[in-house]
């Protein structure tokens, strides 16, 4: 005989209960997640001519990781280890994980902090029981060649050019200059610094004044807190203009696309059983993030702080694989969800595809040697007036010299 109540519908609606979470927990399943992450603290790029704290104020100069930047970064590391605790394997394997880097010093150096908290060696993979560390290959390509992740900055594009020329003289952009011109004139006599243009104002002026205040230098007397705040917004408009202002989608094609691209290749990949990856690292800058971001309509209006970590996870449930990311720019609190315009939190991976298309760069050469109607028909005009000169010239020529002209009957032969 059983024991008492072992057949009764409430034991049986109680076993269901136990078994039920189990079964849902297992309906969702990580398969696949990449990473995007800005570089620690670091050192000013450059200064303003009459900051008393120059390049040698700095222990390892300009644009360099700081030793604050390195815990940053080993604390995202750590984080990570923990996310991803389920999907990866507690070491290290080349087929699983791959992780890229700008050409950069301090982005270099942060994906390789980081992945020390990441993949601490364990067992066979100790080769130094004295060092718990071990070599992790980190890619990268040169600056000038990286449409990835470093954006065009350092390569041709005429069509971008001529899309942030027209930014600078378009309406939208000088109503939102307006209200800074008074304190742009005044910047000049207080920094030594001549140029009015505002990225050289954000990599001159505010962003060495930020970095010299998390590191406690005595700041100018005329930086007080009004003047960093408004310099702060300055800076805030010369991103927004890179990217937000005037012809938004055309400019994220040409500075996010070929990323979101990349990233969509990743996730139809491994949708299509064909990628062994199961974790993409990108370490990069403030830049590739924002740019991610506002082509994704998802961007907050806040500079990326260091180490912040923009989070892509692709999931498997009930037989559909769907796109969810994450933020992290808080080290004190957990990653907030962006939800995709358009879609839900959790976004079926098909409708993401098709949400994104519009700013994903098929051939990005092509649309940035592209031009517009009236600079095509400016060279075709003028190819035809150099051609129609030069056939001039040749029928000139052939008729003047040639043997048709009538011949001097006292010419030598």
């Amino acid at each position: 005989m059983s024991g008492p109540g072992s057949s009764s519908p409430l034991f049986a609606f109680a076993s269901l209960l136990l078994i039920w979470p189990s079964q849902v927990a297992a309906a969702k399943e990580l398969k696949f997640a990449l990473v995007l992450f800005r570089h620690g603290d670091r050192s000013p790029i450059e200064t303003f001519p009459n900051d008393p704290h120059q390049e040698s104020a700095w222990p390892q100069g300009f644009g360099q990781l700081s030793q604050l930047g390195m815990e940053q970064h080993y604390e995202l590391g750590t984080y990570l280890k923990k996310r991803y605790s389920n999907l990866l394997n507690s070491t290290y394997h080349r087929n699983k994980v791959y992780v890229r880097s700008t050409d950069v010093d301090r982005t270099l150096m942060s994906a390789m902090i980081n992945l020390a908290a990441l993949f601490p060696p364990k067992g066979s993979s100790v080769w130094n029981p004295q060092i718990l560390w071990q070599p992790i290959p980190v890619h990268t390509v040169p600056t000038s060649q990286d449409q990835l992740l470093y954006l065009p900055n350092d390569i041709k594009c005429p069509r971008l050019e001529k899309l942030q020329e027209e930014t600078l003289k378009s309406k939208e952009y000088q109503n939102l200059l307006s209200p800074y011109k008074d304190f742009i004139n005044t910047l000049p006599k207080l920094s030594g610094l001549e140029s009015k243009d505002l990225s050289g104002i954000w990599t001159r002026i505010y962003d060495p004044l930020f970095c010299e205040s998390i590191h406690n230098f005595t700041l100018p007397p005329w930086a007080t807190a009004d003047t960093i705040a408004k310099l702060e917004e300055v800076s805030k408009l010369s991103l927004l203009s890179n990217f937000a202002v005037y012809k938004q989608k055309e400019k994220t094609r040409l500075l996010g696309g070929i990323l979101v691209k990349n990233i969509v290749d990743h996730f139809k990949n491994v949708a299509n059983k064909s990628n062994e990856k199961k974790l993409i690292i990108y370490s990069a800058h403030d830049i590739t993030i924002g740019a991610l971001q506002i082509g994704l309509d998802v961007f907050n209006g806040k500079f990326p702080p260091y180490a912040a970590c923009h989070i892509m996870e692709l999931y498997l449930e009930n037989g559909q694989y769907n796109v969810e990311m994450y933020y992290r720019n808080d080290t004190k609190q957990d990653p907030y969800p962006l939800t995709l315009p358009g879609c839900t939190s959790s976004c079926p991976l098909k409708q993401f595809v098709e949400l994104v298309s519009p700013i994903m760069t098929e051939d990005w050469s092509k649309e940035c040697f592209s031009l517009s109607e009236d600079q095509a028909l400016r060279i075709a005009l003028t190819a035809f007036c150099l051609s129609s000169g030069i056939l001039m010239v040749l029928l000139f020529i052939f008729f003047y010299y040639g043997p048709c002209r009538r011949r001097n009957p006292y010419q030598s032969i």
